[in-house]
Parts: C-alpha cells; sequence; structure tokens
C-alpha cells in the first residue's frame, strides 16, 4: 500500500475504514483541555470497552437483587459463568472451545502448566527461555528449577541475540533448540517478545521442539488478541495469556489458558488439583477423589471472580462486533505501517525501530530508540518520552531506552499515527538545541 505523509491522507483512510466505527465502543481518556488522548498503550493497558462497564453493572445489579440466586438465575448465571467466554477466548487463539479457560491470572497459570508440563528427569531437566524474558517469567522459570533439586544456572538455557543486536534471529532460536534438544524438558518463550514487540515462530518452534522431544508452552500476554494464532493446529502443548492488554479487560483481569486436546483424558498427568477443576456431573456431591474434568477447564483449582469474567466476556463481543481476529490484524498491518512508514520519512536519522519489518515477526507494537549525540541516549530517550506524555500521547517507557508505542485497530485511528509522529518530531526537535 502506497502510504503519504499528510493529515488529509490519515483522515481519508479513517473515513475508508469499515472498522473505524469500533473506536466509539471505547472510553478514551481526555486531556485536562478535554480533547481525547492519543492513547498508545493498548500492549501495557487496554481502553475500556463500553460493554465491559455495562456487563460488570448487570452482575452488580443481579448480586444486589438475587444474592446468592444469582449462581443460577439469569441469562448469565454465574456458576458457569466462565464458560460464556470459551468461544470467544478459543476463537482469539486458534484453539476448540474445550482447550481454553478463563483462569487465575498469567504467572499462576504458568506456574500451574510447569507443575504439569515440566517433568524433569536426569538427563532431560533443562528449560529454554529467553535471556530477555519478562522479569516474572523468568522468575516462576527459575523457582519451577530450584523446587525441583536443579540448580538454574545449569538448568535455564537462555537465548540471546547476537552482539550487538537486539533481536533474536528465528534461525539462532531453532539452531539451540536442535544442539540442546535432548536435555530440554520445556520450551518456554513468549509469542511476542515485549521489549522489542519481535513474534516468534510458534509453529517452527512447536514443530521442532517436539521432534526433539520437549514440551512446548507459550506466554501469549503480547500476542492474545494481537496477531493471528493458530494453537490447536500447531500443537503446542500449553499456552497462558492475560486479557488486560490487547484484551482489554481491566487491570488486573483474570488470565486465560490453553492446554491441547491431547492432553485432556490423561489423568495421571500430574497437576495441583482444585474443586473447580471436578467432574461437573459429580461436583457437589462433595466427595475427596478428584476426577478431573476432560478439558482444559480441569486444570481450575476455585471459581473465579464473576465481576472481572463480565469485563472480559463485554471485551470478547467487542471483538466479535469488529468481525474477530483476521480483520482487525489486517487493519493492524495498515495502521502500524503508516507509523512505521511516517518514522522512517520524517524521522530516520535519529529514531530506530527495533520491531522486525517484516509482518510475520511483528504485530502492532513498534518499539523505538531516540539517538542524538547531544546527550546520553537513555537520558534522552525519558526526556523525550516525557515530552510527548505531557502533549496527550500515552506510550511507556521501559528501560533502559525504549519508547514502546502500539497503534491499536479496535480504537486507534489513522489520524492518531499521524498527530503522534507530529508531536514525537516536535519533541526531538526541542531536545536537538
Amino acid at each position: 500500500m502506497k502510504f503519504e505523509n499528510s493529515l488529509a491522507f490519515a483522515q481519508k483512510m479513517d473515513e475508508q475504514d469499515p472498522l473505524h466505527k469500533i473506536r466509539y465502543e471505547f472510553s478514551i481518556p481526555k486531556m485536562p483541555n478535554g480533547q481525547e488522548e492519543i492513547y498508545l498503550c493498548g500492549n501495557s493497558l487496554g481502553l475500556q470497552p463500553q460493554l465491559a462497564a455495562e456487563y460488570v453493572n448487570r452482575e452488580l445489579n443481579q448480586w444486589a437483587s438475587l444474592g446468592v440466586k444469582g449462581h443460577f438465575s439469569g441469562d448469565f448465571p454465574w456458576m458457569p459463568y466462565h464458560e460464556f467466554l470459551s468461544e470467544g477466548l478459543a476463537e482469539l487463539v486458534g484453539a476448540k472451545k474445550e482447550e481454553v479457560v478463563a483462569m487465575n491470572t498469567l504467572t499462576a497459570n504458568l506456574h500451574l502448566m510447569m507443575v504439569s508440563f515440566y517433568q524433569p528427569t536426569k538427563q532431560r531437566y533443562k528449560i529454554l527461555i529467553e535471556d530477555h524474558a519478562f522479569p516474572s517469567d523468568h522468575y516462576a522459570v527459575e523457582s519451577q528449577i530450584r523446587f525441583h533439586g536443579y540448580d538454574p544456572d545449569d538448568a535455564m538455557i537462555l537465548l540471546k541475540p547476537r552482539a550487538g543486536e537486539e533481536l533474536l534471529q528465528p534461525q539462532d532460536v531453532l539452531d539451540v533448540i536442535e544442539r540442546h534438544g535432548d536435555s530440554i524438558a520445556l520450551i518456554l518463550l513468549p509469542g511476542v517478545q515485549y521489549y522489542t514487540g519481535q513474534v516468534f515462530d510458534m509453529q517452527a518452534i512447536t514443530q521442532l521442539g517436539h521432534q526433539k522431544g520437549c514440551k512446548v508452552g507459550f506466554d501469549l500476554a503480547h500476542a492474545t488478541g494481537n496477531i493471528v494464532l493458530n494453537l490447536h493446529h500447531w500443537g503446542v502443548d500449553f499456552a497462558c495469556w492475560c486479557t488486560y492488554k490487547y484484551l482489554n479487560s481491566g487491570p488486573g483481569s483474570v488470565a486465560g489458558c490453553f492446554v491441547h486436546q491431547q492432553h485432556h483424558a490423561n489423568e495421571k498427568l500430574p497437576r495441583f488439583a482444585g474443586w473447580w477443576g471436578h467432574d461437573k456431573s459429580t461436583r457437589f456431591k462433595m466427595e475427596n477423589k478428584f476426577k478431573p474434568i476432560h478439558s482444559a477447564e480441569a486444570w481450575q483449582l476455585s471459581n473465579p471472580p464473576v465481576l472481572s469474567l463480565a469485563a472480559i466476556r463485554g471485551s470478547l463481543d467487542t471483538f466479535k462486533k469488529a468481525g474477530g481476529i483476521k480483520p482487525l490484524r489486517e487493519k493492524s498491518e495498515k495502521l502500524t505501517g503508516y507509523m512505521r512508514y511516517l518514522l522512517e520519512v520524517q524521522l530516520s536519522d535519529c529514531v530506530e525501530i527495533l520491531t522486525p519489518e517484516e509482518k510475520k515477526y511483528s504485530g502492532c507494537q513498534l518499539s523505538l530508540a531516540v539517538t542524538l549525540n547531544t546527550q546520553s541516549d537513555i537520558q534522552l530517550g525519558k526526556k523525550i518520552f516525557d515530552h510527548i506524555e505531557a502533549n496527550g500521547v500515552t506510550g511507556d517507557w521501559r528501560h533502559p531506552n525504549v519508547i514502546r508505542v502500539a497503534p491499536v485497530p479496535l480504537y486507534n485511528s489513522f489520524e492518531d499515527v499521524y498527530h503522534f509522529v507530529e508531536i514525537l518530531k516536535q519533541s526531538i526537535e526541542i531536545n536537538r538545541e
């Protein structure tokens, strides 16, 4: 697509965008002067869908009017409420309904998955993660290794970029699996790297990992709702994700989990069990012999917080209004492509885009490093970030020197992108002086 560096072009793109109206399904924060912010932080916390507020209020009213009877009354009784989310979550991650469940939080789910899928032996005991993994993932993996009596310095294989590079070369990832696969019990990598925005080749990683006898799981915190996923077809063993980033379900909302169908009937698979994972037909007999549900629901521990599930349902219904992840991904490629074009046309001398250009390896997030010779890059980058934030742009800053911005196709516009680059340009020009 041929882009143009003009406000008129951006406005024309918005007029022709069949998904532009979905923007008005969200509450967009405003600046003190009453103007809408340019909100580019959906990779950290998505905006509130109007349906989320409506659905949460509905359950509050149910609680007020029905009390405990709300567990079994109305169109969306609380007892099976998590089941109302399964279809929407399955569509977003490319799974069967019975392979997904909304439960717990992301890191809690990673621990529960490792109970089942990290089963070290004397010969096969290592976990492959990236060296720059999100800290919580690193902590979880290290603690699981120690719990099993191994030394993380020996049992953790850390993927590192080549010297002088920020990105992991896809072939390098596969080469490490090929070399060390016989000693790897678990591969646990992100779908999208949080710092650089790089998308991993999950299909190739899963295929080679299984050939080498490894279990394969993914942290999809930055992937679900951002890129098209096909977990069932790829044969991924498990995946976990939060729902407050691209899924717009509110701060700290209930997370999601995928367990491939091939593992559902294996009742001998180690797991930490809880009442909500017990067979539904006999759950209320209150017996003490655990019988797991033959679905991802078997990994549930307790009944989930319904108010959070209601917010997730509101978000999933908003995705449905947009036609699902595929048309949103098509718009995302244009929207982020337009941002990349404007940055390269206007600021290529001082803004480095760390995120890969190839669509296969990038989602909607762009990670930007500002480089001028007037002062240290870290001081300069943070100063410029603070300036654009003061002028109505909400993105986020990640140590040591990255401004992350994510034009989310559900609620961001081409005009948002145009004005963001203009504000960034002005901020850089001020700091050149």
